[in-house]
């Protein structure tokens, strides 16, 4: 059997196992690449060769972009901001994120948009009351439309561009794919927002993370902060200095004023029968106007500004967060004397302390069950993640990403994408290259952690790219695509031009189903400019129909990488993508074919 009809066998039984879905898609993948090696269609070196592929590193080094975006609170702000202006109605909400992701698309291509905005689109669902199924297939179909926008939206649109001038019509303009692009967005956007609703899952995934951009406004109306805590260090002129700590009535003269605790220098709690000594803390709590007047009597200073309001704004900053924790039975903490206002450890304060759901306001012994709100610097918060005395209601990092719109690390990592898109748009590197340096920026500039590269990227995703890659290899070097172009020309003949634009955009929307869009255009491009030069039409007409044809990938899940992103946030199965990408490729060869004679005649 020749290499040709064995690959297109391979080809076959893949498409098969993923329709079928009873093994993982990466599984496919790797059988796929063991199967061209095993059946000699490729070596060794080619059925492993997918995986450093230049798309494979440029996909895994937009990912860890994204995660410097998400984690340094770039993508919140963008998700607050456009909150703002969409509200909370999902169809709303829908269309704004649909135009952020095209338009973000034209500067990170299809697969760094749909990285950079899924964390974000998945709150702003949770946030609409809606699942976040009907936000995210239209969210990868916005980045394919937004491919088309400019010449740097997809390397498609570059392989095109070259043919174009290659065959001696010249290239195409740097926005002169937006003629077609524009009018494949509207028409993207009309079909996400009729049938979406009607043809996509409603069911919520398995996991979807809590919102907690709002989080600190919960804590502050679940936790009685009003007035918040103040903690107030005993000078050494103070006339409280040898005052037994049990005769301290603040309230006599100081109306609504209360001790609720106090610390020696050691920042041990103050035992009974404590006398109060210099540098002592007192945690009070009462009106403002009262702490400064007792300030003043006393001869107080102020340890620690006062936390907590109604809108608790001042929990959650760029440098300090909070965090809800429960204490395990046998924790170590178990029998601590504690009271809200105590400063734990070098950088921590106990804000509250809640037991069988009611709060504490005094000084207690800790229970197991007990619930702690505590309050300090990031980092020494997210050392609780790994403290075993107590576990961790929320995750500090989820809560950072969300809460915290535009953090201190957010101007570093804007300028590292910044670079990497001027690097982009410029060309003076490989793409591959680009998005290695802005990976390697988000580490070096500490935007990103060693660990939290590593689990940005997407292993299932990687993995299914690279065993795909040496399928498309093996299509063009077998000799599969000569079979299947000999079979096209043989069938449109001398046909009308249009027969010819319909088939070429329909073999290229099937081939790029199972094939990545950019091998599929470097199959089809030498099939379509040797069918343009046996009828006699136009190489421009013809190669920007491949473009957008090379751009639908909208029926599988394996089509693209932006498609896979989705598909486990979204709850979605292999057979949920042509309910909705059906209509929507049969608007774009609508589109294509009205559109595409009149800008670029026949």
């Amino acid at each position: 059997m020749d290499p040709a009809t064995i690959t297109l066998i391979i080809l076959g039984l893949a498409v098969v196992a993923f329709i079928s879905n009873k093994l993982p898609v990466a599984v496919v993948a790797l059988l796929v690449a063991l199967a061209l090696w095993a059946t000699g269609v490729l070596d060794l070196s080619g059925a492993l060769g997918g995986f450093g592929d230049p798309v494979v590193i440029f996909l895994a080094s937009l990912f860890v972009v994204s995660e410097g975006l998400d984690s340094s609170g770039v993508t919140a702000w963008a998700g607050q901001a456009l909150g703002r202006r969409a509200g909370t109605s999902p169809r709303r909400v829908l269309i704004a994120i649909m135009v952020l992701c095209a338009l973000l698309t034209t500067l990170l291509t299809p697969n760094g948009s749909v990285a950079a905005l899924l964390p974000m689109v998945v709150v702003l669902a949770i946030r609409a009351k809606s699942s976040p199924s009907q936000f995210l297939m239209p969210l990868a179909f916005a980045a394919h439309a937004g491919s088309m926008l400019a010449l740097t939206g997809t390397v498609v649109n570059v392989i095109v561009s070259d043919a174009s001038l290659e065959a001696g019509a010249g290239r195409f303009g740097f926005f002169e794919f937006a003629l077609v692009g524009l009018p494949l967005l509207a028409a993207t956007i009309a079909a996400c927002v009729i049938l979406g609703p009607v043809v996509l899952p409603k069911e919520t995934p398995k996991y979807i993370g809590p919102d907690l951009s709002r989080h600190a406004h919960t804590l502050a109306g679940q936790y009685d902060l009003t007035g918040g805590l103040y903690r107030l260090r005993v000078r050494e002129q103070s006339p409280l200095v040898g005052l037994a700590l049990e005769d301290l009535d603040l309230g006599a003269d100081h109306p609504g004023l209360r001790l609720v605790g106090a610390q020696r220098p050691d920042r041990h709690p103050a035992p009974p029968g404590h006398v109060i000594g210099v540098d002592d803390v007192l945690v009070v709590a009462g009106p403002s106007d009262q702490v400064s007047l007792v300030m003043v009597d006393s001869d107080l200073a102020v340890r620690m500004l006062p936390l907590g309001s109604e809108s608790g704004g001042d929990l959650i900053t760029r440098e300090a967060g909070v965090v809800e924790v429960v204490v395990p039975p046998r924790s170590p903490f178990v029998g601590e004397r504690v009271f809200p206002g105590m400063l734990r450890g070098s950088d921590v304060v106990i804000l509250a302390v809640r037991r069988r759901g009611k709060d504490v306001t005094g000084a207690t012994d800790v229970a197991e069950g007990d619930v702690l709100l505590l309050h300090g610097s990031w980092p020494a918060v997210d050392a609780l993640v790994d403290d075993r005395d107590v576990l961790l209601v929320d995750s500090p990092d989820l809560l950072r990403r969300q809460a915290v719109p535009f953090g201190s690390k957010a101007p570093r990592a804007l300028i590292v994408v910044a670079v990497m898109v001027v690097l982009l748009v410029l060309g003076v590197v490989p793409a591959a290259v680009a998005g290695m340096i802005g990976a390697l920026g988000m580490v070096l500039t500490r935007v990103v952690t060693v660990p939290q590269a590593y689990r940005a990227l997407p292993w299932e995703i990687i993995i299914l790219i690279g065993g795909l890659i040496p399928l498309s290899v093996a299509i063009t070097d077998s000799g599969a695509a000569d079979v299947i172009a000999d079979v096209i020309v043989a069938v449109v003949g001398d046909a009308n031009p249009y027969v010819l634009l319909v088939t070429l955009f329909v073999f290229t929307c099937a081939l790029g189903q199972v094939v990545s869009n950019t091998a599929t255009v470097l199959i089809v491009v030498p099939i379509a400019l040797a069918a343009a030069a046996e009828t006699g039409l136009s190489v421009q007409p013809v190669l920007m129909l491949v473009a957008v044809a090379g751009a639908a990938s909208f029926l599988t899940p394996i089509a693209t990488p932006s498609n896979m992103m989705v598909m486990g946030p979204g709850g979605y199965r292999f057979g949920s993508y042509w309910r909705l990408g059906l209509p929507v490729m049969a608007l774009w060869l609508a589109v294509a074919l009205l559109v595409i004679p009149l800008v670029w005649p026949l």
